[in-house]
């Protein structure tokens, strides 16, 4: 009865010792995976951001804007004034505007509505390729992004044009490669230098993305 006793005792102690072990295992297990964490977001901390001032200005941000946004709605501007002030240019070279012309207004309407979507949508993508670039030399940058700017631009364009057939669709594509080859290095040159680890404050964005896009469309104006 005795030997009994003590063989009962016995397993119950290897059972809380075992229970024991495995608690003690969970919890260092739960330890390391909270220091491995810790470790991989200082690391990620450290490829973002420049210092340790970057880090807190880029923290007080009020509208921060990531890099797939803002080229996003950069996209979208220059999907919507260049190809806009080429058409009005195009109604002030041709004059008196009648009536049956009306039709002609739906279609550039049309083109410039695709344009713009096309140019903000694919600006999710450019974004992407720019946020990689900037981790590479300025000069390596700067060489790259205009033929980058001209395929943009091609696919934007392109895809507008296609309503007006073959020769809009080359005419579209002409227009947003040269309009992509410029006013893409120029708003990165900006972008890379006032962004805050990956994101870009709205009150930056605003004056030079508009600005560029004004300064393209004026020139398409010929003012």
């Amino acid at each position: 009865m005795e030997t009994r006793s003590t063989q009962t005792v016995a397993r119950q102690a290897s059972s809380l010792s075992l229970a024991r072990a495995q608690s003690d295992a969970e919890l260092a297990k739960q330890r390391l995976d909270a220091l491995l964490a810790a470790n991989a977001e200082t690391a990620r901390e450290k490829s973002v951001y420049r210092s340790e001032r970057e880090k807190t200005e880029a923290a007080l941000m009020k509208n921060p804007l990531s890099v797939e946004a803002a080229y996003a709605f950069f996209g979208l501007l220059l999907g919507t004034f260049p190809p806009l002030a080429m058409f009005v240019r195009f109604f002030a070279e041709k004059g008196i505007f009648r009536g049956e012309d009306f039709w002609i207004v739906g279609v550039l309407a049309v083109i410039n509505l695709i344009t713009a979507m096309v140019g903000f949508f694919s600006g999710r993508v450019i974004g992407r390729i720019v946020f990689e670039l900037e981790k590479s030399s300025w000069s390596y940058m700067l060489s790259a992004l205009p033929f980058i700017g001209i395929l943009w631009g091609i696919l934007a364009g392109g895809a507008g044009g296609v309503i007006i057939f073959v020769i809009g669709a080359f005419f579209g594509a002409a227009l947003g490669a040269a309009v992509g080859s410029v006013a893409l290095p120029a708003f990165t040159v900006f972008h890379r230098l006032l962004k805050r680890g990956d994101e870009l404050d709205r009150k930056h964005f605003l004056p030079i993305a508009f600005g560029i896009t004004f300064i393209i469309s004026a020139f398409i104006l010929g003012l």
